[in-house]
């Protein structure tokens, strides 16, 4: 939750005029980017408590994520920002207490993401990873330097790493390929393989045949969610990224 309370830090000293500058988010204000992370809080919370009762929600099934997501932002339009980030404050508050209530078999219960029914971690970890991404989608506009913690950043990219991947595993379409993905500051070594019907992230061995794809973890893992890092995406990153642009048809993540 510490990325969250640093975001309410963040928006709470903002005027209202950068409230509403343009974020990373095409044609989404910072206040758009806000109510959008207040909407999937909530979504975060209900499927994590959904799940610990045995009965994964099946929401997503039937769910534009092109659409509804800007629908959900443009019924909010003309909210006070200050009402804006106090619901960001409580939708985080109700986050944190599901999360708190994991124990060690919780963490692995199944519950519902964009990807489909998954282990309690790996909900938490998209959520992450989207709030990560939202969080320099706010900051950066605004000429204002992210916080860049570690561990955010490498659970984050492993995260990202087998997303779009398995995005189509889920439609049937993902295709052979091995990629390697070596990041720095901080460092680390990721294997991305699919294997049947499984999309493995792990630290090795590298089988033969495997492409590598070297950098920064931070502008991999801002490449691995479409964002624009000012030089030409690797075919590496093109490939891992392919069912991304599928699933939303435009550069944002959920």
């Amino acid at each position: 939750m510490q990325q969250r309370r640093r975001l309410e830090a963040a928006l709470a000293v903002l005027s209202d005029e950068e409230w509403h500058h343009p974020s990373r988010c095409e044609g989404w204000t910072v206040q758009d980017v806000v109510t959008h992370l207040v909407s999937t809080n909530g979504f975060w919370a209900l499927s994590i408590r959904s799940g610990l009762a045995g009965e994964p929600t099946r929401f997503l099934g039937a769910f534009d994520p092109v659409a509804t997501p800007a629908q959900l932002v443009d019924k909010e339009q003309g909210t006070p920002v200050a009402d804006t980030l106090e619901q960001l404050v409580t939708s985080n508050d109700a986050l944190g207490d599901a999360v708190a209530a994991l124990d060690d078999g919780g963490w692995n219960a199944i519950a519902e993401a964009p990807p489909g029914h998954v282990p309690i971690r790996l909900v938490a970890d998209h959520a992450l990873w989207d709030a990560w991404v939202h969080e320099r989608d706010i900051l950066l506009p605004l000429e204002r330097t992210p916080v860049e913690d570690p561990d955010e950043v490498l659970t984050s990219l492993r995260y990202g790493a087998g997303l779009g991947r398995a995005f189509e595993l889920c439609a049937g379409s993902a295709g052979p390929g091995v990629v390697v993905l070596i990041g720095h500051d901080p460092d680390v070594e990721l294997v991305v393989s699919v294997d049947r019907d499984v999309v493995r992230v792990h630290d090795g061995p590298v089988p033969e045949g495997a492409v590598r794809c070297e950098g920064p973890a931070v502008e991999l893992l801002e490449m691995l969610s479409t964002r624009d890092v000012g030089r030409p995406v690797p075919a590496e990153i093109g490939l891992l990224t392919a069912g991304l642009a599928t699933v939303f048809d435009q550069p944002s993540p959920v």
